[in-house]
């Protein structure tokens, strides 16, 4: 099973009136995190500074948009992790983004200007990110969709073969060399209790006067069942049903067909070969998708870090972005060297609802809940 780990991408105001400046700052968040014995990584997270449209009118139309495009990309990221996980039999190759570990890529991130030009509007950005995942979300819903059907057809044809003899289909346990058909001989199927087995053996030879001494042989035994052959003369066939009946032995119908058996051999076998094919397909898809959605996931949070900075320190105001993962007991403490790095305990464009579900800090914070 994953386990989940909880990132946080942040950005500080930077106090530029009292000669601070955003690699001083960043020396200063290194210092407090050593010294308080903070468990966490801590990396620059790198967001450019975009420029067309960039109003604080545009931004708060923005920012009720960005909350819900974050919960879409996080939902598609853990769903397509999840799906890596079922397919995946013995664990599996490690998700990377960009040929690296998740943990490699944020502490490495770079805007890529070839997908997303910076001189975008921020709303055109933000389509654009969706666009991707979105494309890639409905990929992934067909490719899936055909895999589960192959799935299912096997599921069916092995319900089939595990349900009770009494019922299940017998071609796959009969071969052809069990079966006798000559002018005057048949080859009769018997479910006989599991328990009744002696019965059988002591009694099929007197059910009829015409039936072959010697000639019954068990070919398979489930968990209630077994089920033997029995050879007889063609006229007695109907007689010989009706006594086994009366000593609880039911006679399957069976109409013995290479033909046919070889077909449903053959329909199985293709059926296995194109769950395995369209398995390591959709492996591949997945793990080629997740690296996509992820660094899609990134430059979205880069264009809401920058959004709600601006937002809540003004248009003027520099300040640093940071990759954090804090371990749950000094979480608390973090947030409390985070929180006497921002110079001031609040801003005129703070409002208390616009972080990505964390809770109100006078710095802006977004949570990455990588799985």
């Amino acid at each position: 099973m994953t386990t989940t780990t909880k990132y946080k991408i942040v950005s500080l105001p930077v106090q530029s009136a009292a000669g601070d400046s955003e690699n001083s700052l960043w020396r200063r968040l290194q210092d407090s995190v050593s010294r308080n014995k903070v468990d966490t990584p801590l990396y620059r997270f790198t967001v450019p500074r975009f420029k067309s449209g960039t109003t604080f009118n545009s931004l708060i139309a923005l920012s009720d948009e960005l909350v819900r495009s974050n919960v879409l990309i996080e939902g598609v990221s853990h769903k397509i992790r999840r799906q890596i996980e079922d397919l995946e039999r013995e664990g599996g190759a490690p998700v990377a983004v960009d040929g690296v570990p998740v943990d490699s890529y944020l502490s490495r991130f770079l805007w890529d200007e070839e997908k997303y030009p910076i001189k975008m509007p921020l709303k055109d950005i933000v389509a654009s990110i969706l666009s991707r995942v979105r494309k890639i979300e409905d990929s992934l819903r067909v490719q899936a969709a055909d895999y589960t059907s192959v799935k299912n057809k096997l599921k069916s044809i092995y319900k089939k073969q595990s349900v009770s003899l009494v019922t299940r289909d017998l071609s796959n346990l009969v071969k052809p060399e069990d079966i006798i058909t000559s002018e005057h001989l048949t080859t009769l199927l018997a479910v006989v209790p599991k328990y009744s087995q002696k019965d059988w053996l002591s009694c099929y030879e007197f059910l009829d006067n015409f039936v072959v001494p010697r000639s019954s042989k068990r070919l398979y035994e489930d968990n209630d069942y077994a089920l033997y052959t029995v050879t007889l003369f063609h006229k007695v066939v109907d007689n010989f049903k009706v006594g086994a009946r009366e000593k609880g032995f039911l006679i399957r119908d069976f109409e013995s067909s290479p033909e046919a058996q070889e077909s449903k051999k053959d329909k199985l076998e293709k059926l296995l070969q194109n769950e395995d094919t369209m398995r390591t397909s959709l492996l591949e898809f997945l793990y080629a998708s997740y690296s996509e959605v992820f660094s899609s996931w990134m430059h979205f949070s880069a264009v809401f870090i920058f959004a709600e900075s601006i937002l809540r320190y003004g248009l003027t105001t520099p300040f640093l972005c940071t990759v954090l993962a804090p371990s749950t007991k000094t979480e608390k403490k973090l947030e409390g060297i985070l929180e006497g790095l921002c110079g001031f305990a609040n801003s005129k464009y703070w409002k208390s609802e616009d972080d990505l579900g964390d809770d109100s800090h006078p710095y802006v914070s977004s949570t990455i809940n990588v799985v």
